[in-house]
């Protein structure tokens, strides 16, 4: 156990006193909020219901007539990725204080009881794994898969020891398009599997170019992320290996048609010319933050897409 956790179990010194203090006033709804990390659950439920969705259409099974399916998947994910989430901020509560954007968690400021940030993270991940068994065994047993990864590979093993964490971390967040076509159809082929490959290997270059915007607090909170250890250059090499690796990837789903393949592909390459026209600024943090936002759009609209493409 580091000294910095056992800083935080034995209490909180007066230096750390005046950082409370200068913490926002926030209510209880919002504090929740943030002990599930509801940006992160948003996210994955768009890819959660884009596995969904896909497998509804491609089974012919229709979504009008399958909205417990629906409800079942949408709500049981949203709860294990939510615990899942509260039990990370549980385990983390000793390296947030060093990050500006961690700081301010209610698991930090002492607004709320750590054993019971614990005991809600276990419930909601019981819950919901207790409403994906309503759907398939297979749904709730991937499920518990992407707990197990995100908590214990992720979290309690590889973050602070790896400077792979990242990509090992990637592995609990591929997941929820798998449980959200799971959910309709246990029997998974190629295109669940191609969902989970195109997540897997947009998260690297996604977090590597967060990481490089917190490198200092990550090297303060001393969490071996590629840009404590590497530094930036690597770092950036990497981002645009990985994001290559990300250009055959949308075909494997022809299924989805000509007009999907070629916006994807479009998306990739835009993404690597992005940060090539980026290198003009000779700012490798602004290079970071472009990079950084272009891979939100690029998941939003990727995935978004896949839905609409089925409608027309």
């Amino acid at each position: 156990m580091s000294n910095s956790r056992a800083f935080i179990d034995t209490g909180i010194e007066n230096s750390d006193r005046s950082l409370q203090n200068d913490v926002p006033k926030s209510t209880v709804w919002k504090d929740f909020l943030a002990l599930i990390k509801i940006g992160i659950v948003n996210s994955n439920l768009i890819t959660t219901f884009t596995g969904l969705w896909l497998a509804l259409h491609f089974t012919g099974k229709g979504f009008l007539n399958n909205l417990d399916i629906v409800f079942y998947t949408l709500i049981g994910s949203s709860l294990i990725i939510a615990g899942s989430c509260a039990l990370n901020n549980y385990i983390d509560r000793d390296i947030d204080p060093f990050m500006e954007r961690t700081k301010s968690r209610p698991t930090v400021t002492g607004k709320v009881n750590p054993a019971k940030v614990a005991i809600l993270g276990f419930l909601f991940i019981g819950a919901g794994t207790l409403f994906l068994m309503f759907t398939t065994a297979t749904a709730a047993i991937i499920g518990l898969v992407g707990v197990f990864s995100y908590i214990v590979l992720y979290t309690m093993w590889s973050k602070r020891r790896y400077v792979s964490n990242t990509i090992i971390g990637s592995i609990s967040g591929a997941v929820p398009p798998l449980i959200g076509w799971a959910a309709v159809d246990a029997n998974l082929g190629m295109m669940p599997w191609a969902l989970f490959l195109i997540m897997f290997v947009w998260q690297p270059p996604h977090f590597y170019a967060l990481a490089m915007r917190r490198v200092e607090e990550y090297r303060a909170a001393n969490v071996p992320m590629l840009p404590v250890v590497k530094g930036f250059k690597r770092t950036k090499i990497s981002i645009y290996a990985w994001v290559a690796a990300l250009l055959p990837l949308p075909f494997l789903l022809p299924a989805l048609g000509l007009p999907f393949l070629i916006l994807a592909s479009v998306l990739n390459i835009g993404w690597i010319a992005t940060g090539i026209y980026a290198r003009k600024f000779n700012d490798d943090i602004k290079w970071a933050k472009l990079m950084f936002v272009y891979s939100l759009q690029y998941l939003t609209i990727m995935f978004v897409a896949m839905v609409i493409i089925t409608l027309i």
